[in-house]
């Protein structure tokens, strides 16, 4: 499988996916302003959005859009246990929670790296997904992940909470996030991926 991405890019999420799945997998890096690889290869040409992530099969066919990767790896990865099976309404939770991330985190957070938006504006965007994360914050009370255990969704909240540190949305009174946070920055795994796309250094 390859894995097309863009350095701390939503791709960073199927990345540590991978990368807990111990599937094995290559990396393709993208610039999304020219839509090139790495090698030079025509970026739209491989998925016409211009968008990361890109899954591409060892069959060549290429699957897109981040929860649905999500849950393909983990599928593949049966037994990690990074999902719950197929049809089970601990599944549903799971689509339940990806959509939530997706939907109110991840397109909340996509204004706000628009360098043409009013600074005014972006303040509106930074209230609104902080009450969005506080949503998170109380279901994360008592548990150590969203699920009780490990799982693809928490990669993709550990990469929302990346975004929050980059864009100044301060979560610091948070304190279940912020627990969530450190939790799953010490998993060598998503070390691994940090390192791999130079967001880490290297011990």
């Amino acid at each position: 499988m390859k894995l097309y991405y863009a350095p701390g890019a939503c791709s960073l999420s199927p990345h540590i996916a991978l990368s807990e799945s111990g599937l094995p997998f290559e990396l393709v890096k993208v610039d999304l302003k020219v839509h090139k690889t790495e090698s030079g290869e025509d970026f739209k040409a491989i998925n016409p959005k211009g968008q990361v992530p890109v899954l591409q099969l060892d069959g060549g066919e290429v699957v897109t859009e981040g929860p649905v990767i999500l849950q393909m790896i983990a599928d593949k990865a049966s037994g990690k246990n990074l999902a719950p099976a197929s049809g089970t309404k601990e599944r549903y939770r799971l689509q339940e929670w990806l959509n939530y991330i997706g939907t109110e985190l991840h397109k909340t957070f996509s204004p706000m790296f628009n360098p043409a938006l009013p600074s005014e504006v972006k303040e509106v965007f930074k209230t609104r997904v902080t009450g969005k994360f506080k949503y998170v914050d109380d279901r994360l009370a008592g548990q150590d992940f969203l699920m009780g255990q490990f799982g693809v969704a928490d990669g993709y909240l550990f990469v929302m909470l990346r975004w929050a540190d980059m864009l100044g949305v301060d979560l610091s009174a948070m304190k279940n996030l912020m627990a969530f946070k450190e939790r799953m920055a010490a998993r060598p795994n998503v070390q691994a991926a940090l390192k791999k796309e130079g967001l880490l250094k290297a011990a």
